[in-house]
């Protein structure tokens, strides 16, 4: 592929409910150069695992809806430690809460150098 050079080394973390696109994440990352984490698809067990696995990612590509649950409160977790993420969406920002509509996000279905440029453009 080569793209997503900006990527190259880190560790991104998947927190995705479709485990298609969850597969297919997983794959562009690695093609990217980076190490795919997870993937992971239930709020409850991505919180748990961001919470204790702090040093296994440094970045994380985040879908809003997990089956059925938002994932508001891993975001905001993530906002808190200084975790680089990505939402990602099948809905426009005017479907996230207000409070999260200035995040970084990709709608589905994204182009991956746009994820990958967002996931890239802040220095760990």
């Amino acid at each position: 592929m080569g793209q997503g050079t900006e990527l190259q080394g880190r560790r991104i973390l998947v927190v995705e409910d479709d485990f298609v696109v969850a597969q297919a994440l997983c794959g562009l990352i690695e093609e990217a150069g980076a190490t795919a984490v997870g993937p992971i698809g239930f709020a409850d067990e991505a919180l748990a695992y961001i919470q204790s696995n702090q040093d296994a990612f440094n970045g994380v590509v985040l879908d809003v809806n997990l089956h059925g649950q938002k994932s508001y409160a891993i975001a905001d977790w993530l906002t808190e430690n200084s975790v680089d993420f990505v939402f990602t969406t099948g809905y426009g920002v005017e479907a996230l809460d207000p409070a999260y509509a200035g995040c970084p996000r990709c709608e589905k279905p994204f182009d991956p150098r746009v994820l990958f440029r967002l996931l890239g453009s802040s220095t760990l």
